[in-house]
Parts: structure tokens; sequence; C-alpha cells
């Protein structure tokens, strides 16, 4: 009796599941195979994840089980952190590798001081528009499904966003790599591009990895198949 009531207030309670979230999955396969990891448990409560991370990146998503779902905004509201890279000389509709590459201009001109003194400007707060490649609402639709019926909605309203700070870590170019801190709601493929329009060359993000939500890191969370098998060994020891 004493092991079952343990067990069921764990599940009511809930936790913080920091996933390491592979290249290729949405915020929402990962919740979904989780949550189907903690039914075959035999926990059955809510699953959410604390801000989305696009398909093409990867590192860390918070996602919150049980009661812990009604903190999901204390989580959300918190700054983050990632590294990634830009390629320069050439943009795309969606401002990252989603869609194909337009506009090539020439880039060998570009120093490694003018790329630097680029990225300092946009310290600060600011106006950032929401890429049309993106889950953004306007007017009852996601941007991204106007933009794949060729619509530019170009009254879509700018979030205040803030960038800490913005660092260029490697330049190779055409490709530059970099780290970045940011305030809740900031698109990094809208920093990749603007980047690009500020050089005159164009820019568009090939890769990008959170590693920091708030306190929380990458280099404490599990891959999704190892939050997997900790629910296999409860279950397993539970029955």
């Amino acid at each position: 009796m004493y092991h079952f009531q343990q067990e069921f207030v764990s599940q009511n309670l809930g936790e913080f599941l920091l996933v390491d979230k592979p290249y290729g999955w949405t915020s929402f396969d990962v919740v979904a195979k989780i949550r189907n990891g903690y039914k075959k448990a035999g926990k059955h409560h809510k699953i959410g994840h604390c801000g989305t991370l696009d398909p093409l990146a990867t590192g860390l998503l918070i996602l919150a089980t049980g009661k812990k779902t009604k903190e999901i905004s204390t989580i959300e509201i918190l700054e983050k952190e990632y590294v990634g890279q830009i390629k320069l000389g050439v943009e795309t509709p969606s401002y990252d590798a989603e869609t194909e590459e337009i506009n090539p201009k020439a880039f060998d001109h570009l120093s490694d001081q003018e790329i630097h003194l680029a990225a300092n400007t946009f310290i600060g707060k600011q106006e950032q528009l929401p890429p049309m490649f993106s889950a953004t609402w306007h007017k009852g639709k996601r941007l991204y499904e106007l933009a794949r019926k060729g619509v530019d909605a170009k009254d879509r309203k700018p979030k205040t966003i803030e960038i800490y700070s913005f660092e260029i870590t490697g330049i190779s170019l055409p490709f530059v790599e970099f780290h970045v801190k940011v305030s809740k709601g900031t698109y990094i493929r809208s920093i990749a591009h603007e980047l690009g329009q500020k050089l005159n060359v164009g820019g568009y993000l090939t890769k990008l990895r959170r590693t920091k939500i708030g306190r929380f890191s990458v280099d404490d969370a599990k891959s999704v198949e190892e939050h997997l098998e900790v629910l296999r060994l409860s279950s397993s020891l539970n029955q």
C-alpha cells in the first residue's frame, strides 16, 4: 500500500524533463513519443513542452509532466542560448535550410572585422518581424500556412525582443559560427537573415543548437531514447 501511494504522489506532482531534441523532429514529435512512453509505464498525466524548437534545430527542449505543466509559463519566459552557423552570400525564403537557396551574391570582399562589427549592432532591445515560415499566428492562420501558398503577410506585427549577446566564434567564408543569448520569442533565423542584409550579401541559418534555457543546460539533458529507457526500467521495477 505504501509503495502504491508513493507512486501515485510522484505521478501527480510531475517533473521537468530535459531532452536533447534530435535533428528533424518537431517539438510535438518529442512530446508524443515521451507521452507514449509514460502510458506504457502506466503513468497517465499531462505532458507539454516549454518552448518550441524548430525541426531543423537540435538541443535543449524542456518537457513538463503532471502538475508541472502549470509552471510551463515560468520556463518559457527564461532567456535562451544557442550556437549555430550562418551561410553568407545567399538567402532562402524560410531564412534556414528548409527551402532552396536564392539571390546569390559575392562575399569574398568581406573582412572578419566587418562581420564582427555587424554582429555587435544587434545587441539590445528591438522589434523583430516573425519570418513568414514560422508558427506565429496571423489573422487566424499560421504564417507558414500562408507562406506555402505564396502569400506574404506584409502587415504581420513585429515583436519586441532582446539580444543580450551575439558573438561570432568562427569565420570560414561563406560560413560564420556564432553563439547568441536572447529573450523569449526571438527567431534566430531572422538574426541570420538580418546579418546577411546588414553585410549586403544575404545570409541564412544552416545549423542551430539550443544549449541553455535559463539555468537549464543541454549538458544535463538526456536523449529521447534515454528517457524512454528510464520509464521502461521504472515500469518493470513497479510491477
